[in-house]
């Protein structure tokens, strides 16, 4: 089903003519930070941050900072981290893999309000069940399934 939810930015002002649709609840990975990716492939390759340190020359108080303190790697230091951790900077910094797919799928969307896919939502969402289910088929039909 689909549903507008209501979205309120960082600084609690309110984006009129955006909305989020939710099609399932979005799992935590979806926000992963490039530290948060930085020790996923760390754990995957079962490195230490000793070993990680080492191979990048960036200290071990910094990698334990990242962890600690939230905090992501400096620009500068991407490109030796992509090539210790074999990662492209693009999934690296975005999560999002060279051949265009994300490592992550995201379960919502962020559609403009006024957008012929904005105005189908807000349509969809006054009909009722009967008339989404003939929307569906009329869908599914088009799309030869």
């Amino acid at each position: 089903m689909l549903f507008w939810l209501h979205y309120v930015t960082e600084k609690g002002k309110n984006i009129t003519n955006k909305t989020i649709i939710a099609l399932n609840k979005p799992d935590e990975d979806d926000y992963m930070t490039v530290s948060d990716r930085v020790f996923q492939v760390m754990q995957d390759k079962r490195m230490t941050q000793k070993e990680f340190s080492e191979l990048t020359g960036i200290p071990q108080s910094t990698v334990s900072d990242w962890r600690k303190k939230r905090t992501n790697p400096t620009a500068d230091r991407i490109m030796v981290i992509c090539k210790v951790l074999e990662v492209s900077p693009e999934w690296l910094l975005s999560g999002i893999q060279a051949d265009g797919l994300r490592g992550n799928q995201m379960e919502w969307y962020a559609i403009d309000r006024n957008s012929e896919v904005g105005v189908l939502i807000d349509a969809y969402n006054e009909m009722d069940n009967n008339m989404r289910m003939r929307l569906m088929a009329y869908a599914d039909a088009l799309r030869g399934n």
